[in-house]
C-alpha cells in the first residue's frame, strides 16, 4: 500500500479525465511551464494504489520539461469500474493505457508501479512504437513473492465473502504494528475512503493476477525499447536480488533507491523524480 506523503495537490497539477475505449479514467495532469520539449509521460499505479502514489513527482517530472499524466486504472478510486471480471484482466488494462497513450501524443515514457509495472509490460508487448521507454518500478518478472504472496491470497479469500470496509479494518489491523511511522489521522482516513472507493472485482482480479502472472522478461529483451528497473531498497514483493536479475535478463539498468521500500514516488519522491528524470533524459539524448 502507497501512503501518500501529502494530499494537496501542488501548483501547477490539476484533476482531469482521460478518454478512453471505455470511458473515462481520472488523472492527475501537469505540463510544462514552457513548450513541453520532451516526450510525454504516463504513470501507472498498483493494486490499492491510486494516481495519488505519483502526487509528489508529477510536479518536478513536469518541470524537466514533460508532460506527465498519473492515471487510476479501471476500477480504481476514482475511474468507474463494472461488474464484468474480463474488465480488470492485465491486456484490457493495458488497452486503456496505450488510449492514454494516444490521447497525449505518442510515443511516451510508459511508468508502472508494482501491479502497473505488469500492465505497464503487457501495454509494451502490445505496442511498442507507442513507448519511447518502459521504466519497471517496484515491479517484477512474475508472481509476487513471500510475505506478499500470503497477504494476497487472504485478500483473494476475503473478498467474496467480507465487504470492503471489514476488510480495510483488518488489513490495517495487520499493517499498523509494522509501521515505523503511522500515517497522519487525515491521510489514513483518506487512504480508508480510497480502498472502499475501489471495485471488489477489480481487487479481486488484480490480486489473482499478481499471483499467478507469468514471466514476459524474456518476450520483453526481445523489442528495441529502453527499459529501467527501479526499486526501493526495503522492496518485498519482489526483493532487490530478483528486480536485480530482471534487470540482468532486459539488458537494462537498473537503480535502488535508499531509503525507500515498495512505492519509491512516495517514500523518496526527490530522488525518484532525479531517477526518473535522469534516465527519459539519457533516452532521448540517445534517440533510442
Amino acid at each position: 500500500m502507497s501512503t501518500p506523503p501529502y494530499l494537496t495537490v501542488p501548483d501547477g497539477v490539476h484533476r482531469e479525465d482521460i478518454s478512453t475505449r471505455r470511458g473515462s479514467l481520472a488523472a492527475l495532469t501537469a505540463a510544462p511551464s514552457e513548450t513541453p520539449d520532451r516526450s510525454p509521460v504516463v504513470l501507472v499505479p498498483g493494486i490499492t494504489g491510486s494516481k495519488e502514489d505519483f502526487i509528489a513527482v508529477v510536479a518536478p517530472i513536469a518541470a524537466a520539461g514533460h508532460r506527465v499524466t498519473a492515471i487510476d486504472l479501471r476500477g480504481q478510486f476514482e475511474s468507474l469500474g463494472d461488474d464484468d471480471p474480463t474488465t480488470y484482466d492485465v491486456a484490457a488494462f493495458a488497452e486503456e493505457v496505450l488510449d492514454v497513450a494516444a490521447a497525449i501524443g505518442e510515443p511516451v515514457h510508459l511508468l508502472g508501479h508494482s501491479f502497473g509495472g505488469i500492465v505497464a509490460r503487457a501495454a509494451a508487448l502490445a505496442s511498442p512504437g507507442s513507448l519511447r521507454s518502459l521504466t519497471l518500478l517496484d515491479s517484477g518478472p512474475g508472481p509476487v513473492s513471500h510475505p506478499s504472496a500470503s497477504n494476497l491470497a487472504l485478500l483473494v479469500q476475503a473478498l467474496p465473502v467480507m465487504d470492503l470496509a471489514s476488510i480495510w479494518a483488518a488489513k490495517r489491523q495487520m499493517e499498523a504494528p509494522n509501521e515505523p511511522v503511522p500515517p497522519a489521522p487525515d491521510i489514513e482516513e483518506w487512504m480508508r475512503q480510497r480502498f472502499l472507493a475501489n471495485h471488489p472485482t477489480s481487487l479481486l482480479r488484480i490480486a489473482e493476477q499478481l499471483l499467478s502472472e507469468p514471466d514476459r522478461v524474456d518476450e520483453l529483451a526481445g523489442l528495441d525499447l529502453p527499459v529501467l528497473v527501479a526499486y526501493g531498497e526495503t522492496e518485498d514483493a519482489w526483493p532487490p536480488a530478483v528486480q536485480a536479475e530482471m534487470a540482468q535478463r532486459l539488458g537494462a539498468a537498473h537503480v535502488e533507491i535508499a531509503g525507500a521500500g515498495h512505492s519509491p514516488a512516495a517514500d523518496k519522491p526527490e530522488v525518484t523524480a532525479q531517477v526518473l528524470v535522469h534516465f527519459w533524459a539519457m533516452v532521448e539524448s540517445t534517440g533510442s
